[in-house]
């Protein structure tokens, strides 16, 4: 019989909330040997997700955007937003300011083999996974279905 990511996610996974302090948040992932974090609001609904990838800014810092001067205005070569976007990540303190809102879900009855698809498809590593009501009950990373697959060879 199929798996389904239910079979294979690990239950209850570590979170923090939007307010949590991001040293904190850091130190979690530290501790735990784990590269991302369902962020939740007090409802245990996800609110976004926290990765090692959101935290690189805090290290690398941001670059000026190019621009050029033409009769006293500012003309930036690229989105200026983006620039903006990347400062705000680079300085935030809270979770919140850093964490990627816009998180790809799945849910616990869908097939181990749509999850790695999914995780394939979008060049994701690891898939929070939600019930009806949109709240964290585990979550899947690639690990787990490397993991799964060694076990099925057996």
């Amino acid at each position: 019989m199929a798996k389904t990511v239910a079979d294979v996610m690990t239950t209850d996974p570590i979170s923090v909330t939007p307010t949590t302090i991001l040293k904190d948040a850091i130190q979690l992932l530290a501790d735990n040997h784990i590269g991302g974090l369902p962020v939740i609001d007090d409802a245990n609904n996800l609110v976004g997700i926290l990765s090692e990838s959101d935290l690189m800014w805090q290290t690398t810092g941001v670059d000026v955007p190019a621009y050029i001067m033409l009769l006293d205005s500012v003309i930036y070569l690229k989105n200026p937003n983006q620039y903006n976007q990347e400062l705000h990540k680079a300085l935030g303190q809270l979770v919140k300011d850093v964490m990627t809102d816009k998180v790809i879900t799945i849910t616990p009855d869908k097939s181990l083999r749509d999850a790695a698809h999914l995780m394939h498809d979008k060049k994701i590593r690891r898939l929070p996974v939600v019930n009806d009501q949109k709240q964290v009950v585990g979550m899947l990373t690639r690990g787990d279905i490397v993991r799964e697959m060694a076990r099925s060879t057996d």
